[in-house]
């Protein structure tokens, strides 16, 4: 067997589209979303597994949950601690740029260098 090399973490299924493909049912009455303690353990998870080079973000719409940034945030901060090589890819309905206080959503993704894997909605 192969090691890991992706950790994919859903962080929730709160979106603010509610589109007839989302394998998953993600809209804006959805109100599941990873806590704090979810997202610590899962950073622990990629601290202590070397071999994972990608962090896959996704979710409803991820950046709309509390934890999006500070994954991200910390992520980065592992990487440098460990000297090591780390994608991060979000993926975005790109919508989200649009919502309340998202306007620094742009800067904040080129800032911690993060991929976008985008999706449009189905309207």
């Amino acid at each position: 067997r192969a090691p890991t090399t992706i950790l994919q973490l859903n962080i929730g299924l709160y979106c603010n589209q509610a589109c007839n493909h989302c394998h998953v049912e993600s809209s804006p009455k959805r109100t599941e979303m990873m806590d704090r303690v979810v997202a610590d353990r899962c950073l622990e998870l990629l601290a202590s597994c070397s071999t994972i080079t990608t962090l896959d973000i996704t979710g409803g719409a991820p950046e709309l949950n509390d934890q999006f940034r500070y994954l991200v945030t910390r992520a980065r901060e592992i990487e440098k601690e460990q000297n090591r090589k780390l994608e991060i890819i979000d993926r975005c309905n790109l919508t989200v740029l649009l919502e309340p206080d998202q306007e620094d959503l742009p800067q904040f993704l080129a800032l911690n260098k993060v991929t976008i894997a985008a999706s449009l909605p189905c309207y």
